[in-house]
């Protein structure tokens, strides 16, 4: 389980790199990059630390990765490793490592996102645990069609600034989507963990993901409303106003609303959901894959990371 989960943060830790290049701050503990001013300050509309929360996430991952990859070969075990896989290209614009362009791990640049995470939180009759035939509605529908953009590609993507403001909205929704991933990520692998030391370690870098989704969905509540089309697609995309959308949408609703937990024989409770256990590696990989996140990559990336998925979801507990 651990070997997956320093997998999921290697390719977490990827993305990062590349958000904070372009849109964070990049320094001598997260270095690379010289940030794409027009980018950087169109997320500065959502948030005023919009940079700082940037370069605060991608040095936590790093240090998720590390850790996870150093306690694996302190225990005489093989660690997670992609670097073979690091052939995407990337974007090209000012500001990100040229050293880098064309050795990316993860494609920032086609994202397909599901954001019925926002309704999922924000619904106090359903629980996907218990209900996983319920259609959570997305908060922002056109982002779950086609494909879109959350960096500039080019210095073109930087010209126009209402299409470049959408490329900023569709980062500060992937944040969140992301992180809500691993919010439920490490309690479903914890109810399988094989020794206490493997426990502690999934319940304690398990909170961090939920304090990054929550600082996350805070700030994609703040994405101005617009609708916008890439140049080079021609696929449209609309944030709407969610300043006054009811309960189900409303934008400063970030704490877990209670939900069924369980079973409805109970009271309802503020918790993380999804948290089944069953497939919960391969799920992950799923919906990685299904975001668009690894377009480009090879049969032979696919083939290990499912492979690590596979492993993690046979893991017992006591086994």
């Amino acid at each position: 389980m651990l070997r997956f989960a320093a997998a999921a943060e290697i390719l977490e830790t990827d993305f990062w790199v590349q958000y904070n290049e372009l849109g964070g701050i990049p320094d001598a503990e997260v270095p690379g990059g010289t940030v794409n001013a027009k980018y950087r300050d169109a997320l500065l509309v959502l948030d005023e630390d919009m940079d700082v929360y940037i370069h605060d996430n991608t040095d936590d991952e790093f240090t998720h990765q590390n850790f996870l990859n150093a306690y694996l070969v302190s225990k005489g075990a093989a660690p997670a490793n992609f670097d073979p896989f690091r052939t995407l290209m990337g974007s090209t614009a000012p500001g990100v490592n040229t050293a880098l362009i064309g050795k990316r791990l993860t494609n920032l640049t086609q994202l397909t996102l599901d954001t019925s995470w926002w309704t999922r939180y924000r619904d106090d009759s359903h629980n996907p645990d218990l209900d996983p035939n319920h259609t959570f509605p997305q908060i922002v529908p056109s982002l779950f069609v086609g494909q879109h953009t959350a960096i500039p590609r080019t210095d073109a993507d930087t010209g126009d600034p209402n299409f470049l403001q959408a490329i900023a909205n569709t980062a500060a929704f992937h944040f969140p989507t992301i992180e809500q991933g691993g919010n439920s990520l490490y309690p479903s692998m914890a109810q399988r963990a094989t020794s206490r030391e493997v426990l502690r370690i999934l319940i304690s870098i398990g909170p961090t993901e939920t304090m990054h989704f929550q600082t996350w969905q805070d700030k994609a509540g703040n994405a101005p409303a617009l609708t916008a089309v890439d140049p080079v697609t021609h696929v449209s995309v609309t944030f709407p106003d969610l300043s006054d959308g009811g309960e189900l949408f409303q934008n400063n609703l970030i704490m877990p609303e209670p939900c069924p937990f369980l079973s409805r024989s109970l009271p309802p409770c503020s918790i993380i959901r999804p948290t089944e256990t069953h497939g919960i590696a391969m799920g992950v990989v799923n919906f990685l894959t299904d975001m668009g996140l690894f377009i480009g990559q090879s049969p032979a990336f696919f083939a290990l990371l499912n492979q690590l998925a596979r492993a993690a979801d046979h893991a017992r507990h006591g086994r």
